[in-house]
């Protein structure tokens, strides 16, 4: 069967040292997670940065820091840096880790297809700055990461896609499981993917509870997955265990495995995303 690719998420916005201390939030604490976890199969990395109050920092410097680790040990990895907006709004901000160079720049970047609410907060993503951040991506020769939380930003991101804006078919990130947003069952699965650009690559995240089942149901339909700290805190879904990044992908690949499909590597994810092959720095 198919290789399976895994997207791991080490950090995300908001979990901190107070809520587990398994997070990390350091630059070195960061990238070493990501090594152990590369070693278990993770090949896209989606990088979140962090400043000294743990808080989230759009710092381009900070998240070349982080790169610059990774790629002392492993330059064959995918980095994804994130451009959310929602501690910082303002474009500039977000757009600013777009402009690293050399072997500090990324090869894809996360681009949200709308605005949402999470549980206690909004994260406000106006069609003027969609499609900035799509321009400066394309720009730059980066790859955007389509996080999808609903159908309705599926449209959008084929909208996009018609215009020019977007390149087709595209890598889409469908995260279930958010109070605001589609939720975690079979028949959002499938009306989320029938929705989908044909030919487009695409994997699963279950947000809090519903990690492990929305991995099931991802690795059964021969896609991919989405998996770390950013996503659930715990690696049971009664919360009475904390997990570590490490348990998340260790179980995730082992769910793969169950189903003939082993984690693809870096090379072969390259290929199935349409990557150039090679030193990953452009």
């Amino acid at each position: 069967m198919d290789k399976l690719i895994i997207n791991f998420t080490p950090t995300g916005m908001v979990p901190t040292k107070a809520v587990t201390p398994h997070v990390p939030v350091a630059v070195a604490e960061i990238v070493d997670d990501v090594l152990g976890c590369a070693e278990l199969g993770a090949s896209i990395i989606h990088l979140h940065a962090r400043d000294e109050a743990e808080q989230p920092t759009p710092d381009p410097t900070v998240f070349a820091e982080i790169i610059a680790g990774i790629r002392a040990e492993r330059t064959d990895l995918i980095l994804c840096v994130t451009t959310s907006g929602r501690t910082h709004p303002d474009v500039e901000d977000r757009a600013a880790v777009l402009d690293l160079t050399g072997d500090s720049k990324p090869e894809m970047a996360s681009l949200t297809l709308g605005s949402l609410n999470f549980l206690h907060s909004a994260s406000l993503n106006a069609p003027q700055t969609i499609r900035e951040l799509a321009r400066r991506m394309a720009e730059r020769g980066i790859k955007p990461e389509l996080e999808i939380f609903d159908t309705g930003m599926i449209n959008y991101a084929r909208y996009l896609m018609r215009k020019g804006e977007l390149a087709e078919p595209g890598y889409f990130n469908l995260l279930l499981g958010n109070i605001a947003t589609a939720q975690a069952t079979e028949a959002t699965v499938d009306l989320m993917l029938d929705a989908l650009p044909p030919n487009a690559v695409w994997a699963l995240a279950g947000i809090g509870d519903c990690q492990r089942q929305v991995h099931q149901w991802a690795i059964d339909r021969g896609g991919h997955v989405r998996v770390g700290l950013e996503d659930s805190i715990y690696l049971d879904e009664t919360r009475q265990t904390l997990a570590t990044n490490r348990a998340l992908v260790e179980r995730v690949a082992e769910m793969g495995r169950a189903q003939g499909r082993e984690p693809a590597t870096a090379t072969e994810t390259r290929a199935i995303l349409g990557l150039e092959q090679g030193s990953p720095v452009r």
